[in-house]
C-alpha cells in the first residue's frame, strides 16, 4: 500500500513539475493580476462583478501568492496540489488503477498546471461526490457551495445527481439534493445578478463572444471526446491529427460506453451531466471541453483498470510536456520583444501587464496613432469583430513586419511619408 501510494503521488508530481515555468497565457495572467492588484474584499466587490466566475479560486490563490509570490511556478502550484489531492482520494476510495489513469490523463495533467480554477473545482466536485456516495448530507451541501463558488459550470454535475434520485423515484432525496445548489445560488445571487447584467453587455459589444463560450454543437461534443483522450495537443497536417484522434478516441469511448453498464451510478451521473450541459447550451453557450474537466475522475472510475489507456494517457502527456510547440501562448517572449508604442485590445492585455508593467498599453479598438511606427498585437481582434487593418490603412499606415511567437504574433506598422 505504501509503495503504491508513493508511486501514485511522486510520479504525478514529477510530471506536473515539468514545464511548469512555461509562459502564462491570457487567463492565467488575469488570475495573476487579480491576486496581485486586488485586496480580498475587492476581489469580491470590484473584480468579480465584471468577471464570469465566482471568487473562491481567486481568494485561495491570493492567500497562496501572498506567501509564495507571483512567479509562473508559484501561481500554478496550487493547481498541482489540488490535482494530487484528487488523485489521492481516487486511490483511497477506488483503488490504484483508476488513480493512475487520472494521474496520467493528458487533459487533466494540462489543467493541473494551469493557474485557473479547473483543478480546484475538480477536487471540490469529487469531494461532493464522495459525500453523496456515503450519504453525508452536510458535507455534500458544503462542497456543493464551494464548487459553485469556484466554477458555476459544476452545477450540471449536481443537476445530474438530483436527476439520479428522480430516476430512482426517491423523491425525498431528489428534493433534498436539489436544494443544495439552490441554496448555494441563493447565497451567490447578488453577485450572479451583477455578472448577468455585465454579460449581456459583453455579448452585444463583443461580436463573436458566444463562439468562445461554447455553443451546443456536434463539433464541441467531438472535442470533448477527443480532448478527454489526447489532451490539448493538436498538430499539422490536420488529416494526420484527425486520423490519430479517430484511432485512439473511438475504442476508448466504446469501452466507456460498455463499462457504463457495470458502473451504473457513476456512469449515469457522468453521461447525464453532459446531456444537461448540452441542452442548457442550446440557450446559453457553455459546452467547451475544459469546462468539464471535473468529469475526468469519473471517466477513470468507469474505465477502472485498463493497461493500454494508462500507457496511452502517459504517452500523450509526455508529448505535451516535452514538446514546447504544445505549450501555452508565449506571451513572455512576445512581451520581451516590445519596443514601439503598443496597441492591443485592452481587455486582453493582462499578459503584457504581467510581464512588462513598464509599458504603456494603447487600446487597439480606439486606435488613432500619431507615432511614425507602432506595434500591433492583433490577439482576439477577430472575436471582437474589429478590422484594425482597414483602420490603419485608412490612416496611411503600412504593415512592414510580422513576428511570430507560439500561438501569437505582433505586427510592426509604419506611417507612410507624404
Amino acid at each position: 500500500m505504501t509503495k503504491k501510494l508513493s508511486l501514485i503521488l511522486l510520479i504525478p508530481l514529477g510530471l506536473r513539475l515539468l514545464s511548469l515555468n512555461q509562459s502564462l497565457w491570457l487567463d492565467e495572467a488575469i488570475s495573476a493580476n487579480v491576486v496581485n492588484n486586488y485586496s480580498y474584499s475587492d476581489i469580491i466587490t470590484k473584480f468579480s462583478p465584471s468577471d464570469f466566475h465566482p471568487p473562491f479560486y481567486y481568494l485561495t490563490l491570493k492567500a497562496w501568492t501572498s506567501i509564495f509570490g507571483y512567479s509562473e511556478i508559484s501561481l500554478r502550484f496550487p493547481s498541482v496540489i489540488f490535482s494530487l489531492i484528487t488523485i489521492y482520494l481516487v486511490f483511497r476510495f477506488f483503488g490504484f488503477w483508476p488513480s493512475l489513469l487520472l494521474a496520467f490523463n493528458p487533459l487533466y495533467l494540462y489543467y493541473s498546471q494551469e493557474a485557473r480554477m479547473y483543478s480546484l473545482v475538480t477536487l471540490l466536485v469529487f469531494c461532493a461526490y464522495l459525500a453523496f456516495k456515503t450519504n453525508k448530507l452536510f458535507i455534500y451541501y458544503l462542497f456543493v457551495f464551494l464548487s459553485l463558488s469556484t466554477f458555476y459550470g459544476s452545477v450540471f454535475f449536481f443537476a445530474a445527481i438530483s436527476l439520479y434520485w428522480l430516476f430512482k423515484k426517491n423523491y425525498k432525496n431528489f428534493i433534498i439534493y436539489s436544494l443544495a445548489p439552490g441554496f448555494s445560488f441563493l447565497i451567490l445571487s447578488p453577485l450572479l445578478w451583477q455578472q448577468y447584467q455585465i454579460s449581456k453587455t459583453l455579448l452585444v459589444s463583443v461580436e463573436n463572444w458566444s463562439l468562445v463560450l461554447g455553443p451546443a454543437t456536434f463539433k464541441n461534443l467531438l472535442l470533448i471526446l477527443t480532448k478527454f483522450t489526447l489532451g490539448r495537443i493538436s498538430f499539422y497536417p490536420k488529416w494526420l491529427y484527425y486520423f490519430i484522434s479517430l484511432i485512439f478516441t473511438t475504442p476508448l469511448w466504446l469501452l466507456v460506453f460498455l463499462r457504463s453498464f457495470k458502473q451504473r451510478k457513476t456512469a449515469f451521473i457522468f453521461w447525464v451531466t453532459l446531456a444537461v450541459a448540452f441542452v442548457f447550451s442550446l440557450f446559453t453557450p457553455m459546452f467547451q471541453y475544459f469546462r468539464f474537466l471535473y468529469l475526468i475522475p469519473f471517466l477513470c472510475l468507469i474505465l477502472h483498470k485498463n493497461y493500454f489507456y494508462t500507457f496511452i494517457f502517459l504517452i500523450f502527456s509526455l508529448v505535451y510536456l516535452l514538446n514546447s510547440n504544445f505549450h501555452r501562448e508565449d506571451w513572455q517572449s512576445l512581451s520581451a520583444s516590445l519596443i514601439n508604442p503598443i496597441y492591443i485590445i485592452e481587455s486582453v492585455a493582462d499578459p503584457i501587464k504581467y510581464y512588462r508593467p513598464d509599458l504603456k498599453i494603447n487600446d487597439l479598438k480606439s486606435i488613432s496613432p500619431a507615432e511614425s511606427e507602432i506595434t500591433v498585437i492583433p490577439y482576439a481582434s477577430e472575436i471582437h469583430g474589429f478590422d484594425y487593418r482597414q483602420k490603419l490603412l485608412s490612416q496611411d499606415y503600412q504593415l512592414i513586419k510580422e513576428t511570430s511567437f507560439r500561438e501569437l504574433k505582433s505586427e510592426t506598422w509604419q506611417k507612410l511619408k507624404k
